[in-house]
């Protein structure tokens, strides 16, 4: 769950802070910061208004294409799945393994569900 897939679109070092993220039914918000270390690639989203001005930490594995010249990044979570995803409150979390076991486990699943 932690690196992008190679067919994404993804460069490493590229910077995609700002880049507008798109779940499969809607804009969920904006990158706000990323970790593009290998084995652990995330996002930090910034939801805005939509989510009550909170942010959302999504592994690189749920990006499925990055578009460098329209500045999106699209992500295969629905809206609502994204927004069901385990509260992410500070950065230190991007750190703490229990919670990206967590966060791991979580986008996973709706992974797995979606195969079957």
């Amino acid at each position: 769950m932690w690196v992008y897939a190679q067919d994404s679109g993804h460069t490493y070092g590229q910077s995609l802070v700002g880049f507008v993220v798109e779940a499969m039914d809607g804009s969920i918000g904006h990158v706000d910061r990323q970790q593009d270390q290998p084995g652990m690639q995330h996002l930090v989203v910034d939801t805005g208004v939509w989510k009550f001005g909170r942010s959302v930490l999504i592994p690189a594995g749920a990006v499925i294409a990055i578009n460098a010249r329209a500045q999106t990044v699209k992500v295969v979570p629905s809206r609502q799945e994204i927004k069901a995803a385990p509260r992410f409150t500070t950065d230190s979390e991007t750190g703490d393994p229990d919670y990206l076991s967590t966060v791991g486990d979580y986008y996973l699943s709706l992974r797995s569900r979606r195969l079957r």
